[in-house]
């Protein structure tokens, strides 16, 4: 399974997302960023690779389905409602993330 994460920048939670849940067997993770000068950026390569995208907040939510609607037709796009409050693989943030992604996805 292809797990897209994405949060703004791309530094601090969707790269946690990324490392964390590329540790489990038959799961590829990226992480990216809706901000043009993210890390990685948002594209609809991206979005066509992942069969799940998994957005920190509401705004990336809607940046998403605004910008690649046409792309999410047979994709699940959910919201983890994780705020930008948390240092690259901070335990909390590890803890959030592995708490709340199997509530979308089965791993």
């Amino acid at each position: 399974m292809n797990l897209l994460f994405v949060c703004s920048e791309n530094r601090l939670r969707s790269p946690t997302g990324e490392e964390v849940f590329s540790e489990y067997e038959g799961i590829n993770a990226i992480g990216c960023g809706t901000n043009a000068d993210a890390e990685t950026p948002l594209s609809g390569d991206l979005i066509e690779w992942a069969d799940a995208i998994l957005v920190m907040e509401k705004s990336h939510r809607i940046k998403v389905a605004k910008k690649y609607n046409d792309l999410l037709k047979d994709k699940k796009l959910a919201c983890l409602d994780i705020p930008d409050n948390y240092e690259r693989m901070q335990p909390e943030l590890v803890r959030l993330l592995k708490n709340r992604v199997p509530k979308f996805v089965r791993l």
